[in-house]
């Protein structure tokens, strides 16, 4: 399985147009958004992908929680706090914004730990527990951005510019 990692999108519907596009060229099963979507209308924009996407939500999304819940409706969407843990081909990945979650408890239940919060890249192994965030998408400097693709069967990460 393929699967798109987003995160700290913050309201730039360009930056998302492109983020959907990317995705479905690379043909993403499902994405996981690693919160700061920010507003409902940042989230719809989302409705372009040809997978479902999960998104945790992140500091500046807790304002407009209860409207991203109802846009998330609007399609494939499901939205958690964080942290969210899913299990996808036998691999346990937890979903956060906040990087200060990480604990030992959770680095030993889970295969893959998604965050974003920072805006910056972050590729590491601890205690064989992949740790992944592309990084900066909600930019304006072209070719500055990243998102990730994470090949959930071998776990290798792969980051996109744009």
């Amino acid at each position: 399985m393929i699967i798109g990692v987003t995160g700290d999108t913050h309201n730039n519907l360009k930056n998302i147009q492109t983020i959907c596009s990317i995705f479905n060229e690379n043909r993403a099963d499902l994405v996981l958004h690693t919160g700061d979507i920010s507003l409902p209308k940042s989230l719809l924009a989302f409705k372009e992908l040809n997978c479902p996407i999960i998104a945790v939500l992140g500091n500046n999304d807790i304002g407009d929680e209860k409207h991203l819940r109802e846009a998330s409706k609007e399609f494939r969407c499901e939205i958690f706090c964080e942290p969210h843990t899913i299990e996808i081909e036998d691999r346990i990945i937890t979903l956060i914004h906040h990087p200060e979650l990480i604990n030992e408890e959770m680095l030993e239940k889970s295969d893959v730990i998604l965050h974003g919060h920072t805006h910056m890249h972050r590729d590491e192994k601890i205690n064989g527990c992949l740790i992944f965030n592309p990084g900066e998408c909600a930019g304006l400097m072209q070719g500055k951005n990243k998102i990730g693709i994470l090949d959930v069967k071998n776990l290798n990460t792969k980051l996109l510019s744009f």
